[in-house]
């Protein structure tokens, strides 16, 4: 009983790397689950970058469009009076 006593109150070297082994594994989990969210958190951005890049383009063509539209400017000054 004693043999258990001390076993117990100070855990080998076995059981000491068995312990940090499992907390790894924990940490080793949970860095795996975090991931997977910033990996589907930085697809979705990037979906939603590319989406606003497109309406971009197609506000600067029609924007373009209008300005093709617009009356040239005259060259000469009107006159004072």
């Amino acid at each position: 009983m004693v043999n258990i006593a001390t076993h117990m109150s100070n855990p080998s070297q076995t059981d000491q790397i068995a312990e940090r082994v499992e907390r790894l594994l924990l940490r080793y989990a949970e860095v795996q689950r975090t991931n997977a969210l910033l990996a589907r958190q930085v697809e979705s951005l990037t979906h939603e970058r590319d989406s606003l890049k497109s309406r971009l383009n197609t506000a600067r063509s029609r924007v373009d469009a209008l300005l093709e539209r617009l009356p040239e400017s005259s060259s000469t000054p009107k006159d004072t009076p």
